[in-house]
C-alpha cells in the first residue's frame, strides 16, 4: 500500500488522537451507546473541560458524532470499526507480552 505524504500525515494524526488514554476511555464509555457530556463525566471521572476538549478532537477526526437533543448534545461512535482496530492492537500486544514472558522464563532456566 503506497501512500503520499499527505495521506501519511492524516494517518499519523488519526493515530495521535487514539494515542491518549483519556480519549480511549471516552470511546470505551460510548461503546454502550450515546451519552451526553454529564454522563461521560460521571462514568469516566474526568473533568468537564477535559471531556469537552477530547470530544471536540474525536469529533473533528470523525471518530465520534455529535447529536443535539433538546438542550443537550449527545455523542456517539461514528464508526464502530474503531473497536475492531483497538481489538487488533490489544491482541497483538497480548501476543507480544506472552512472547516476552516466554523469553524471560527461558533465561531463568
Amino acid at each position: 500500500m503506497e501512500m503520499n505524504s499527505g495521506a501519511l500525515a492524516q494517518l499519523a494524526d488519526y493515530f495521535k488522537v487514539l494515542a491518549e488514554t483519556n480519549r480511549l476511555e471516552i470511546l470505551c464509555c460510548l461503546k454502550s451507546g450515546s451519552k451526553n457530556v454529564t454522563e461521560i463525566i460521571t462514568e469516566t471521572g474526568l473533568g468537564q473541560a477535559n471531556v469537552s476538549k477530547h470530544l471536540k478532537l474525536l469529533a473533528q477526526m470523525g471518530i465520534v458524532a455529535r447529536r443535539p437533543m433538546g438542550v443537550s448534545v449527545y455523542y456517539e461512535i461514528a464508526d464502530p470499526l474503531i473497536f475492531d482496530l483497538c481489538e487488533l492492537v490489544c491482541n497483538r500486544l497480548s501476543v507480544s507480552l506472552e512472547q516476552r514472558s516466554e523469553q524471560l522464563k527461558s533465561l531463568k532456566n
